[in-house]
């Protein structure tokens, strides 16, 4: 399908910000004491966020896994709230009690993040029936790993919500590695996608590096659900610059591998072509550069001048 203007510099924006997002959250990781606790990020893979969630309406939601930033700034969070989160203060979006790897932001309705492999399937598939229930125009969307294929958790939800033909999409962000287990020594299959034949719903094998690419099978399976025809399962093929967290030195990842992948950067992709187009200048990505370093500078110093929250808070929303 033709992508618009208007959705190519909207993911253009999206991939741009959630890179300098996360290129500050390693420089603030190297400072000791800053923030706490584990650090994954999704740096090259923000093709994947950026093509999906602008297949979206505001109503759509989704459900996240463990390298969730792209898709939380994607899907519209705000950065402010979200960097105070993750530093823990209390006027983070969880009121400093989820940090990075527990985030959720009802109001662009991400219900939530799940940090255990395989949980976002079945989640995802009860928030699919209640919008089928409810009889909603909207879906919701699931990201995980190519590591969370392989739990039983996955393949339950896919048939469940094959049989039901719910609202939903299985995005399948294959990194190439889950921990620091190659792909081809967890997974027989050759793609993720071809599992989707065994529940009777369509599987698409997408580069997820080409967030075009990315934007046009999410747009055509967002529709096939709202017409009742059922969910999707969509792999996109990627790759994790970094490690399985801040704290992983990569020894396993061959280093011309790296390079290899980064010679293929989803957010260069994208802005070459637009240059090309006539759809940016240089003048236009100076200053598109100049406005996400300013949004993520003014989002650290939101979360510096935070509070921590008080210790009787550690009592409070602990029942829903």
């Amino acid at each position: 399908m033709q992508t618009t203007t208007a959705k190519k510099l909207e993911m253009h924006r999206a991939m741009l910000l959630t890179r300098r997002f996360e290129e500050a959250l390693i420089e603030l990781c190297a400072i000791e004491g800053t923030i706490h606790g584990m650090m994954i990020l999704c740096t090259g893979q923000e093709g994947v966020a950026a093509g999906v969630c602008a297949a979206l309406e505001p109503a759509d939601a989704i459900i996240t896994n463990h390298r969730s930033h792209g898709h939380l700034l994607a899907k519209g969070a705000d950065a402010n709230t979200l960097m105070a989160e993750i530093f823990g203060r209390a006027t983070g979006c969880n009121r400093g009690k989820s940090g990075t790897l527990h985030l959720a932001v009802p109001e662009i309705n991400a219900p939530c993040t799940s940090t255990v492999v395989g949980a976002g399937p079945p989640i995802a598939v009860g928030r699919a029936f209640a919008q089928q229930y409810r009889d909603e125009r909207a879906i919701t969307v699931c990201f995980i790993g190519d590591g969370a294929a392989d739990e039983g958790s996955f393949h339950e939800a896919l048939n469940l919500a094959a049989l039901w033909q719910l609202p939903v999409l299985f995005v399948c962000e294959n990194n190439q590695y889950a921990g620091a287990q190659r792909f081809e020594e967890h997974t027989r299959a050759a793609h993720i996608a071809d599992r989707a034949a065994g529940y009777g719903m369509v599987g698409v094998v997408v580069d997820g590096n080409d967030a075009e690419a990315v934007y046009a099978v999410t747009v055509e399976a967002r529709a096939r659900a709202l017409a009742g025809s059922g969910p999707t399962l969509i792999e996109c093929k990627t790759y994790r610059w970094r490690g399985h967290g801040e704290a992983d030195h990569q020894l396993y990842q061959p280093r011309e591998e790296i390079l290899a992948w980064q010679r293929r950067c989803p957010l260069a992709l994208l802005q070459e072509r637009l240059l090309a187009a006539g759809l940016l200048d240089q003048a236009t990505v100076a200053a598109l550069e100049a406005e996400v370093a300013a949004t993520v500078q003014a989002a650290i110093r939101f979360a510096e001048d935070s509070p921590y929250p008080e210790p009787p808070e550690a009592l409070e929303d602990v029942f829903a």
